[in-house]
């Protein structure tokens, strides 16, 4: 999975299925009387056609369902708007390729950028140079070290999946004095990891009555998710809940739990694959709910790129300027909801 270092500047809290509907699903500007007329020659983006705008999008390497997604969510975005240009480069994980590709599209003067950087801290230096030559950067999800280096942020919150899932778990077993649950985290070297299991034992700290008995740390693999969940079963022979951090590692974890033959405990996934929403949907195994980590934000990244390459804001806010910061919702989604996000889903 991606991953996510820190995040600076005035959080905006947009919603898991795009901060876009914001953008596009305008409100009236139309004082009422007495109102504020200011707002009537507020200018604010919308679906109408405008001013063209070129956006260079520079994205890593499809090699996980997640980011594949991505990318797939903001070519699609650009597509519904007749006023956008989309430059595309070829995905790449090597940092000097993707640097290459970026400098070739601030070399065709494109009107704005959004960067997924396949490392944040070592594309710093080329989004600054896009800065510097009068090119916005919309930078999504894998932060750039310096500010300076991007006008706006799109990402998702990984702490807060894991006070979701632990909200969502909590209300679950609140009844159930002694309750157990245990975690099958991703690769605890990255940051994103640490922030979603502190989210997630925060969360728990609001029920006393649960109590964590396990971790184990997979590598966002279904190969990883499977072996380290069957060591997790053998570890533990009762517990009531079990969090996954990722979908993809999930399926592999339901492939262990089936083996063993275990279906008293419920389980709650992360991320938003596709598989995991017809899982719930079905509802015929362990798996109840998955918390979000949408990839939708691609193309609110659009959204937004394409808003600041017109000179406009948000609709439905007050600022005449995008936001520099905007953190994707995580959403639960489980039995009652999956039919909203089934077309977010990613394979």
């Amino acid at each position: 999975m991606t991953n996510l270092t820190s995040r600076r500047g005035l959080l905006f809290g947009a919603a898991a299925v795009s901060a876009g509907a914001v953008l596009t699903g305008c409100t009236s500007n139309e004082p009422d009387d007495g109102g504020d007329k200011a707002a009537d020659t507020q200018p604010a983006a919308d679906d109408k056609p405008g001013k063209p705008v070129t956006i260079g999008y520079a994205g890593p390497l499809a090699d996980h369902g997640w980011l594949n997604a991505v990318n797939d969510q903001a070519e699609k975005r650009a597509e519904k708007y007749s006023d956008v240009t989309m430059e595309v480069t070829e995905g790449s994980n090597d940092t000097a390729q993707q640097i290459g590709q970026i400098e070739t599209l601030i070399n065709k003067k494109v009107d704005v950028l959004v960067i997924l950087p396949a490392d944040g801290k070592a594309l710093t230096q080329v989004g600054l140079k896009a800065m510097r030559a009068g090119i916005p950067v919309i930078n999504l999800d894998r932060i750039f070290n310096s500010p300076q280096a991007y006008r706006c942020w799109v990402g998702g919150d990984n702490y807060g999946m894991g006070l979701n899932a632990a909200h969502y778990i909590g209300e679950k077993l609140k009844d159930k004095q002694g309750a157990k649950v245990i975690e099958l985290a991703g690769l605890d070297n990255l940051e994103l990891t640490q922030q979603r299991t502190k989210g997630f034992d925060d969360g728990l700290k609001n029920y006393p009555n649960i109590q964590k008995v396990a971790r184990q740390a997979a590598e966002f693999t279904v190969e990883s998710g499977q072996a380290k969940m069957a060591q997790l079963l053998q570890a533990q022979s009762q517990f009531d809940a079990l969090w996954n951090h990722d979908d993809d590692q999930g399926v592999g974890a339901l492939r262990a739990i089936e083996q063993a033959g275990r279906d008293d405990f419920l389980m709650v996934g992360g991320a938003g694959a596709l598989s995991a929403f017809q899982a719930i949907k079905a509802d015929s195994g362990v798996l109840k709910a998955t918390v979000l980590y949408p990839p939708t934000m691609a193309a609110s990244a659009i959204d937004l790129a394409r808003a600041l390459g017109q000179g406009k804001g948000v609709s439905g806010l007050a600022e005449f300027e995008i936001p520099s910061t905007v953190t994707c919702y995580s959403a639960v989604v489980d039995k009652e909801n999956v039919d909203q996000y089934m077309s977010t889903g990613f394979k």
